[in-house]
């Protein structure tokens, strides 16, 4: 049981970005992404410090980068699942032609590329996602659209 639970969960998380990647083509992309996520599971934006719940924060979460990056998309790299936990290790690549959401407002379209490394960890119980952690360089992401000097 244990080894198909692990297979169950590396499954589940590799779904998610599969999903995401047909967010231009796939009208239904968002629900189906919401759907593994428990109603009181919880998300954490690392970077940005923002808590955020259920499947409606997941929507909120990823809609912030489909909406600031609309033909982006996401390059897994490695997952490592047990029977209650994922971690993946991805590679978010896009370009600023949208909106950029952050608690500090609004961040205009740049025009710019962006090659983003992540780090999502998720806790899993019965099938469902109860809590989702995501870890970026935000640093990284705002030297490569500009709006701060790179460090030499």
């Amino acid at each position: 049981m244990t080894t198909q639970t692990t297979q169950n969960n590396a499954t589940l998380v590799r779904s998610l970005y599969n999903t995401y990647n047909s967010h231009q083509s796939d009208p239904a992309w968002l629900g189906k992404g919401t759907d593994p996520f428990a109603e009181d599971c919880e998300i954490i934006n690392v970077p940005l410090g923002l808590n955020l719940r259920g499947p409606e924060g997941y929507r909120q979460f990823v809609l912030g980068f489909a909406d600031a990056f609309p033909g982006s998309s996401t390059e897994v790299i490695n997952v490592f699942a047990t029977e209650d936990q994922a971690v993946v290790e991805l590679i978010g690549r896009g370009t600023h032609t949208g909106p950029l959401h952050s608690p500090a407002g609004d961040i205009p379209p740049t025009g710019r590329k962006v090659d983003l490394r992540f780090c999502d960890v998720y806790q899993i119980r019965d099938g469902k996602i109860i809590s989702f952690h995501s870890y970026y360089d935000a640093l990284t992401m705002m030297q490569q659209l500009g709006l701060i000097p790179a460090m030499a």
